[in-house]
């Protein structure tokens, strides 16, 4: 059901498992009801990169943890076209204090994060915000209080 690309430009190596991604990937796609294939793709960089992009799709020059960028799917495709995930790893180490199982954690947390903005939700307003967090507390099995704030 998922394909996903993914490419580590980051000097952070050796952080994830693609088949545990790919399952976390799928459980998030199941529950959202999603029928088709999905296809979507995960840029694991620094803070350089991402504060870059940071700066040219959101006029904000600072790194930041994590970004999405939707694709449209053209409506006769037998997948889903999701888009872009887009992680600083660079910023996942220095929240984490470079402490590996914590950054596994985080990383898990990230891109729990990017894809529910693939699949159309937000936290602009006080009562979405609370929705994703609950979306995210039940796909990775964690307590609100251990979610993307």
């Amino acid at each position: 059901m998922i394909h996903m690309d993914i490419r580590n430009l980051s000097t952070v190596k050796r952080l994830y498992t693609r088949g545990k991604l790919e399952q976390l990937a799928e459980k998030i796609c199941r529950g959202e009801g999603l029928k088709k294939k999905v296809e979507l793709s995960l840029l694991l960089c620094d803070d350089a990169f991402i504060r870059e992009l940071n700066a040219r799709y959101r006029s904000r020059d600072e790194a930041t943890d994590v970004l999405s960028f939707e694709q449209e799917s053209p409506k006769n495709m037998d997948k889903i076209l999701l888009g872009d995930i887009v992680i600083s790893l660079e910023t996942v180490q220095r929240y984490c204090g470079g402490d590996r199982d914590a950054m596994r954690t985080e990383l898990n947390l990230l891109f729990c994060h990017g894809l529910l903005h693939l699949l159309g939700y937000d936290h602009g307003k006080k009562a979405d915000k609370l929705t994703m967090q609950q979306k995210q507390a039940e796909y990775l099995g964690i307590g609100l209080e251990n979610v993307w704030h």
